[in-house]
């Protein structure tokens, strides 16, 4: 790949991995009928905003991430209280619009002092107007507007907390669910494109040829498959070819490589370490759908176990904050991988995926696990669990992994330096 083609298709990547989880709790949130506000790619100040419907969507600046922000899960930031002088605006009898500033500029509205208001339940507001107090009906999707910013109203059955668990649960652990959906599909993807071994190889193909290595050097090239080395024929033993560049480090090799129909002679020599720097392997033949389907269970299988390994490892402190990696680092090694090719993206994009989705689940306050837990209490509990000190469970834990992720962006950065 080029180099714009590899940005493009690193951003893509993270593009596509954050807004499928989100995607997922959007969309589950939604058939629930909850009140989405917010679609955001990243946090931190927004770059692009457009509001659809009832929903704002945004791309923010640091693409660390994302969220669905739906209405109830956090306070209300715009309030009306009674003794406030606001004006409304009427469609149908229905008020649709509540003015908390800049009064004198609207026009076609009513004027008045709120001498009681019900968003939430009764939705109406009772305004007193030049001495005569009026009752007003309110729209279920009337706006509150202040400060330049329109704010929807959530009446209590378009609120979060107002749905059963059930809902609930199900559109928090969606955005997870669609990680492991996209996984899979990509591991199959990958598998597609890159094949798999012959059941019976006659050939050691050359998959990857490393830069500035002595391979590259001699002149070999993705692509090429070994014929002879030293004048011994190769076959498809994988093992044999590289045992013969291991025993021969320093020394020139006398290597026969076809290409495109073509022998051509190359002298290769191994380096100190008895490397040459290519991705050797048998040949391959393209995979039925059941196979794919197989293999990509399969790879779940493997990388799930590999995935955990790490965090016990971190739990047991084999692995220090020194040798973690924040989005920096990952997407170092994702830009180094996306310069192999296309087919090796794709499996790391769906490693990545599995990783966000087996990561979000875990126990951690702010995190989709967390929140599962939350309500799992609640439905054993039979009543909700004070949403204040829920609130401020999330709050600590999102701000300890921001801390972390300082933390791990700082060695990353550090480790590029020293580089």
């Amino acid at each position: 790949m080029q180099t714009l083609q590899v940005v493009l298709a690193t951003v893509l990547m993270f593009f596509l991995l954050v807004s499928l989880h989100e995607w997922g709790h959007f969309y589950f949130a939604r058939r629930a009928g909850i009140l989405v506000r917010e679609f955001a790619i990243g946090f931190g100040p927004k770059l692009f905003s457009v509001k659809r419907g009832e929903t704002r969507y945004t791309i923010r600046l640091l693409p660390i991430g994302g969220f669905v922000r739906m209405a109830g899960e956090d306070p209300e930031v715009v309030d009306v209280q009674p003794g406030q002088t606001v004006a409304v605006k009427l469609k149908d009898d229905k008020v649709t619009r509540i003015y908390l500033d800049r009064l004198d500029e609207r026009s076609n509205v009513l004027r008045g002092e709120v001498k009681s208001i019900d968003l939430e339940r009764d939705l109406h507001v009772r305004l007193d107007v030049d001495g005569e107090t009026m009752r007003l009906n309110v729209h279920p999707q009337a706006l509150m507007v202040a400060r330049g910013r329109e704010t929807q109203i959530a009446p209590v059955d378009r609120q979060f907390g107002s749905k059963p668990v059930g809902k609930r649960a199900l559109a928090i652990f969606a955005g997870p669910v669609m990680n492991f959906i996209l996984a899979f599909v990509l591991f199959g993807i990958a598998i597609q494109m890159s094949g798999i071994p012959a059941e019976h190889p006659t050939k050691v193909i050359i998959y990857r040829v490393v830069d500035a290595s002595p391979a590259s050097e001699a002149g070999l090239k993705n692509g090429d498959w070994i014929q002879s080395v030293n004048g011994q024929a190769i076959g498809g033993d994988v093992d044999s070819f590289v045992k013969l560049i291991g025993d021969s480090a320093g020394k020139p090799m006398k290597w026969v490589v076809g290409r495109g129909g073509a022998e051509v002679p190359l002298t290769v020599t191994p380096g100190s370490d008895g490397k040459v720097g290519i991705y050797p392997g048998p040949e391959k033949r393209s995979p039925g759908i059941g196979e794919s389907i197989s293999m990509a269970g399969q790879s779940m299988a493997h990388w799930t176990n590999v995935i955990f390994d790490g965090f016990r490892k971190i739990v047991f402190g084999e692995v220090g904050l020194k040798d973690m990696s924040g989005p920096v680092g990952t997407t170092k090694v994702t830009l180094d991988i996306a310069r192999q090719g296309l087919p090796y993206l794709t499996n790391w994009a769906a490693i990545l995926s599995l990783y966000l989705g087996i990561f979000n689940l875990l126990p951690i306050p702010a995190l989709d696990g967390s929140r599962l837990m939350f309500l799992g209490l609640e439905a054993v509990r039979g009543r909700p669990i004070d949403p204040n000190r829920e609130s401020m469970v999330h709050f600590i834990g999102f701000a300890m992994l921001m801390l972390l992720m300082v933390v791990v962006t700082y060695n990353d950065i550090l480790g590029l330096v020293r580089k």
